[in-house]
């Protein structure tokens, strides 16, 4: 068993991402440095995808063959022929960037194609990697909990991941995290931040988001009251859930994955019930409206 329940989220090192930090794109050797830190700290799952720009690329170029390796497949191109040869083609590629033998997960970047025409075939297409056993579990990433409404009748999922902060609870709300526990299916959480604008000063907090006053308020009065930054308080009330198996976390800096991991011992939390939301304008922050 790892002694960190944390995942490290990868997509900072290979293209530019993220409100708190302006979007800044995390130079190698700080990489390296960060993947140093977090292997010791008993880190033991990185998160990637294809889609995360060269960061399987750069990630293979520090050396991960220590680490667990969980990639996500993107959509599969509308002039694709052959699904098999085309996931497979795929799977190669980012097995050669990474410079390992095998995946410990495939997800479905884009899972709704589960319920198109071809997603009997797609799915058959990892199962066929995990028989190759070059890939030992196979799963989804989703955006919104509700999705697993329609994609659960058609496959049996190793792992899922989705999006859970103290801002956004669907996961834990909608019952799909406990039936997901008793189903034996590894859960894994990322956006615990959501994308660090729960870590964001108020004075450099963008104004597009002034139309939740109330809730940062709410928000700001709750920490203070606890005594807890609000890095505390994200990754604390994460991992106060045992139903997760990982909370993925992204950094820009060695400092900052020291501050998240010192928060581990961070006890469990119960926030407030009116610091959740289900407004998708706040949530998803594919719906952000940013100058």
């Amino acid at each position: 068993m790892p002694s960190s329940r944390l995942a490290l989220g990868t997509v900072q090192f290979g293209q530019h991402y993220g409100v708190a930090n302006r979007g800044l794109r995390v130079d190698r050797a700080e990489a390296a440095g960060i993947l140093a830190d977090a292997l010791a700290s008993g880190m033991d799952t990185l998160d990637t995808a294809v889609g995360y720009g060269d960061s399987e690329q750069r990630l293979g170029e520090i050396g991960v063959k220590r680490w667990h390796v969980i990639s996500k497949l993107p959509a599969v191109p509308d002039r694709c022929t052959d699904v098999v040869a085309w996931v497979q083609d795929v799977v190669a590629g980012s097995l050669q960037h990474l410079g390992i033998e095998r995946l410990r997960g495939m997800l479905l970047h884009r899972p709704a194609e589960l319920v198109g025409a071809r997603g009997a075939e797609l799915w058959g297409a990892l199962e066929v990697l995990k028989a190759q056993k070059r890939v030992e579990k196979i799963g989804v990433s989703v955006y919104d909990p509700e999705e697993l409404d329609a994609l659960a009748p058609c496959a049996r999922f190793d792992i899922v991941q989705a999006p859970f902060s103290i801002v956004d609870r669907r996961l834990s709300s909608s019952g799909w995290l406990t039936r997901l526990h008793q189903a034996g299916t590894e859960v894994h959480v990322r956006s615990v931040f959501l994308q660090g604008l729960l870590l964001m000063d108020p004075r450099d907090r963008p104004v597009a988001f002034d139309r939740w006053r109330s809730l940062w308020d709410t928000w700001e009065r709750w920490l203070d009251a606890q005594s807890l930054t609000a890095l505390q308080a994200c990754v604390g009330f994460a991992l106060s859930l045992p139903e997760i198996n990982r909370v993925i976390v992204g950094v820009d800096s060695g400092q900052q994955l020291r501050q998240i991991v010192s928060c581990e011992a961070t006890p469990g939390l119960k926030p407030p019930p009116e610091l959740a939301s289900d407004d998708p304008l706040l949530i998803n922050p594919s719906r952000w409206i940013l100058p």
